[in-house]
């Protein structure tokens, strides 16, 4: 039976995650600017709060999102989803 390719090093998944990661840091950031600069359009009297709270509300939701999302495609691709997997499989025969 043929054995499956051995699961790839944690450092270049993690490698690269960070690097996709600030790449994401910079679109949050720039979707965040963007959404300020929609609210303060908008209204007549804006507060410091509001557009400290909008900054920072979709600032951190771009981020989170997009950072969860890269996390599950990194996953995916390194082979760790495989080898438990595997490893669960050969479990369940003995």
């Amino acid at each position: 039976m043929p054995r499956p390719d051995p699961v790839p090093a944690r450092n270049s998944a993690k490698h690269r995650f960070w690097r996709i990661f600030r790449l994401l840091l910079l679109l949050s950031v720039v979707i965040a600017i963007i959404a300020v600069i929609l609210v303060t359009r908008g209204a007549g009297e804006i507060h410091a709060s509001l557009i400290i709270a909008t900054a920072l509300g979709v600032g951190f939701t771009v981020l989170v999102g997009t950072g969860l999302m890269a996390l599950v495609f990194i996953s995916n691709s390194s082979g760790h989803d495989e080898e438990v997997a595997r490893i669960h499989e050969e479990k369940e025969e003995e």
